[in-house]
């Protein structure tokens, strides 16, 4: 979209990402908290891959380690056809920037830019100065348009948290990972969100979103992921999952959430 020069992205036969054996420990001696025990997850090409489970299950920091914001303990993490653990802090910053869009629970945007110049972000940190068209186009891909002069203040929180999507998908992407991204918004905001979301896995983005949100996961998704205690409990397809879950962990959880 921006004509930036890239590292090659992989074939579509292969996983976006991929973690392997992957485990994830905090603290030291006897002061440790194990986050992620046995983590083996695969994203196809395409996939749109829902992460769900209860409060301190593990599952931002699974995002964490998928987009490579941090590294395993042990196993291995594979973004396209690189392993992360080959690479130095600095090549692995570039590597995460062009190949993996990350969207937190803040939209984490500058408050001083405008909605264009947070967009273009990203690429002015790799040096390239992307055209109005190509910030115009990606903006009109969330509805954005017509915004591109505001600043955050001026935007509600559905508005900024569709230019921190954008944001996300001006390096063209193999793989965009969503961390809760409706929890801080208002109820009336949420599906002006989720709607660009749909859009993005209607045109074949390859998507993991950790998500409490129900509806919008049996919709969308074409798999889910429960986890809890740091482990994977679950993974299956979404008519199952949604159907008859395996687990009585799963059963309890889904009973609670649907019960509201």
């Amino acid at each position: 979209m921006f004509n930036s020069t890239r590292i090659p992205k992989s074939s579509a036969s292969a996983s976006a990402v991929a973690l392997r054996d992957v485990r994830k420990v905090y603290g030291r001696g006897d002061r440790t908290v194990v986050a992620l025990d046995g983590i083996n997850v695969g994203l196809a090409v395409g996939s749109f891959t829902a992460v769900m489970g209860p409060s301190g299950s593990g599952k931002s920091t699974f995002l964490n380690v998928a987009a490579g914001l941090d590294r395993p303990s042990a196993g291995t993490v594979t973004l396209g056809d690189t392993e992360l653990a080959d690479l130095s802090e600095r090549r692995l910053t570039v590597l995460r920037r062009e190949r993996i869009g990350f969207v937190f629970q803040a939209f984490n945007l500058l408050p001083s830019l405008t909605v264009a110049q947070n967009i273009s972000l990203p690429l002015r940190l790799d040096g390239h100065r992307p055209r109005r068209s190509a910030v115009r186009e990606v903006a009109a891909r969330v509805g954005l348009e017509q915004r591109l002069r505001h600043r955050p203040s001026q935007l509600s929180g559905g508005q900024q948290q569709r230019v921190a999507i954008a944001r996300a998908l001006a390096m063209d992407p193999i793989a965009m990972l969503f961390d809760e991204p409706t929890s801080a918004l208002d109820p009336e905001m949420i599906s002006e969100v989720l709607d660009v979301m749909v859009d993005l896995a209607r045109e074949g983005m390859t998507m993991m979103v950790v998500t409490h949100e129900m509806g919008f996961a049996s919709k969308v998704a074409h798999r889910v992921i429960f986890m809890d205690k740091g482990e994977i409990v679950e993974d299956a397809d979404k008519a199952d999952f949604f159907g008859k879950p395996r687990s009585e962990r799963a059963q309890k959880f889904l009973s609670k959430i649907l019960s509201h």
